[in-house]
């Protein structure tokens, strides 16, 4: 077993991966960027180093700076986690070239699999069934044409790096499929680094099914069993379940020995998660996640296996010491995944401070963080800042549990999902288990989760002026980019306010006329026009409009990318753009101007 493991990630997940290798008796290391230098992770493990700027989501993606920090460190291996570079087979390859172990599939399974087209072709070779389409990259409007003629519309134009429904876009018609192609072209190149784009038929109600595999490197491969992912908002998961309430007996078998054949014809190894669509009665092969998974926890609730201890046992050398036959599945498990947004307004991503934190507890529940009471939740990074999972002998008591749980979990300072949560739990559809991939976008109606919210969901409000009489001052000290630690308490001192504070309110009071405060350009708005502002911090995907343009209310003027969503920033009123103050690929704040109206 290793002896000191790097983990190349943050928040939840990098816990989590810490907390496998503390009860295996490894030393953990974290990575961070500035903006992260309070967070749960750099916490929780036995040293940390700085790899990056503030607001820099680029510093956990920095190549040279993660293998930088292993050498300072002399950590003998990499766990990736999921997102950032979990998925990266180039880093993969520079991490295999190195003396440090890559806890992961190989940089060549990785390949073979990363790419939808390759991964597509390879299952039919091990013969898995794959949703009808191209084994190819298209690169034409009239390509996407052609197929669609073939197999009807609607089809899916997929980026070939993609996943979570990015650089995912429905082409409905034939008018439609110049701009999506261009669309799903930009995305995969902007989230991805890969323009390419395929195309597959559209499946109009599928369930959103997929099977945990771990694979050791003496040709044992195993699963364990699948995971119902179908209650999704925009091809983003919020609630996972383990079974799937959707599969009888054969079709679970069908589809678990499926994805065996799949990884085994692979070469792969470690875990990782094949994805199917299944829909009247057939499966059909989607893509491989060739990382870990958020939602893992549902499987180990209901294996009682650890998929964490394995990858790191598997990357050891060690080999699974259980068969397929031991694998038994007991009881039923569910994810809630708690984002800091508000889920009546679109679920737009919120930021704040942690003024009351305080997990659900009791039998059956779990809960996976990297926060505490008085963080600051920013808008840097993705939105959730925990996950609650709630396991039971049976799906209906599951179902139980889990209202209980979530009435006690009390979170004040900003939106969460939760009421949305409590809301799919009296949900007659939801609790009968036939949800689909559609349902939240297409058939949910919107204003029961409004009233939720208004019935369950709390903001917060400012703290006492009698609190803090003993007031904690943190010090971070960085000695050739290893960071320490020293805290003082002092009592009878004004509260420090939190380092990396949103500073919201004085973005709201910007002047007519503001300069950069990182020392960019100036930025300077002119005339008495109205001022478009951004309603969070993100990065800009596309501007639609130009200087000069005639629109209309509700003209799209922008496109936002925040905690990996995209958000339309869309005019409230009609008028004239006399400036265009972003452009793509600009980061912004909350705040900011983007543009100007007449």
């Amino acid at each position: 077993m290793f002896s000191k493991v790097l983990v190349a990630n943050r928040g939840e997940i990098a816990v989590r991966v810490m907390r496998a290798c503390e009860e295996l008796g490894v030393r953990t290391v974290a990575v961070y960027s500035e903006a992260d230098k309070h967070a749960g992770h750099v916490r929780y493990a036995d040293e940390a180093y700085n790899i990056g700027p503030a607001r820099a989501a680029d510093s956990y993606l920095d190549h040279e700076a993660v293998l930088d920090a292993a050498r300072k460190a002399d950590a003998d291996a990499i766990h990736p986690g999921y997102g950032f570079l979990a998925e990266n087979a180039e880093f993969a390859r520079k991490v295999e070239e190195s003396s440090v172990k890559w806890i992961g599939p190989s940089a060549d399974a990785m390949e073979r699999l990363g790419e939808k087209t390759k991964a597509r072709a390879l299952m039919q070779r091990a013969d898995v069934p794959v949703v009808p389409g191209t084994t190819e990259p298209v690169e034409s409007a009239e390509e996407v044409k052609e197929i669609a003629d073939e197999y009807g519309y609607p089809v899916a134009i997929k980026a070939e790096g993609g996943g979570g429904g990015r650089g995912l876009k429905v082409v409905r018609s034939e008018d439609e499929v110049e701009e999506q192609l261009e669309t799903a072209q930009r995305e995969g190149e902007a989230y991805f680094g890969n323009a390419s784009v395929y195309v597959e038929k559209y499946l109009e109600a599928p369930r959103h099914i997929e099977v945990q595999i771990l694979a050791d490197e003496h040709g044992n491969v195993r699963h364990l069993g699948e995971r119902d992912c179908s209650l999704q908002r925009r091809h983003q998961k919020v609630i996972e379940e383990a079974p799937s309430p959707a599969l009888d007996a054969d079709l679970r078998e069908e589809i678990g020995e499926a994805a065996r054949r799949g990884v085994k014809e692979a070469g792969y190894t470690n875990a990782g998660t094949v994805e199917f669509l299944v829909e009247d009665g057939n499966f059909y092969f989607m893509e491989v996640n060739t990382r870990i998974q958020v939602e893992h926890t549902v499987t180990e609730e209901v294996t009682g296996l650890d998929i964490v201890k394995w990858q790191l046992r598997v990357a050891a050398g060690e080999e699974l010491d259980f068969e397929q036959d031991d694998v038994e599945i007991e009881g039923h498990a569910m994810e809630f995944r708690i984002n800091a947004e508000n889920a009546a307004n679109d679920f737009a991503p919120a930021t704040g401070t942690l003024e009351t934190y305080d997990p659900a507890g009791g039998i059956g529940v779990r809960i996976d963080d990297a926060v505490r009471q008085g963080d600051e939740i920013g808008g840097d990074y993705d939105s959730m800042i925990a996950k609650l999972i709630v396991a039971a002998s049976d799906r209906e008591e599951c179902l139980a549990r889990s209202e209980r749980a979530l009435a006690e979990f009390e979170i004040e300072g900003f939106h969460t999902i939760v009421p949305f949560h409590r809301l799919m739990l009296t949900d007659e559809t939801f609790r009968a288990g036939e949800h689909t991939t559609k349902y939240l976008d297409e058939e949910l109606d919107p204003e029961r989760i409004e009233r939720a919210v208004e019935k369950w969901g709390t903001v917060g409000t400012a703290a006492s002026e009698e609190d803090g009489e003993v007031t904690e001052r943190e010090f971070t000290v960085e000695v050739n980019g290893k960071r320490f630690e020293v805290s003082l308490e002092e009592r009878g001192a004004p509260a420090i306010p939190a380092a990396g504070g949103s500073g919201n309110s004085q973005r709201a009071s910007r002047p007519p006329q503001a300069t950069a405060d990182d020392g960019g350009e100036e930025v300077v708005v002119e005339g008495d026009g109205e001022t478009v502002t951004a309603e969070m911090q993100g990065t800009i995907l596309s501007v639609e409009v130009d200087e000069g343009d005639e629109i209309a209310a509700g003209d799209v003027l922008c496109v936002l990318e925040a905690m990996k969503m995209e958000n339309d920033v869309v005019s409230e009123r009609g008028g004239t753009v006399t400036q265009v103050l972003v452009s793509e690929g600009e980061s912004v704040d909350m705040g900011d101007p983007l543009v100007v109206l007449e």
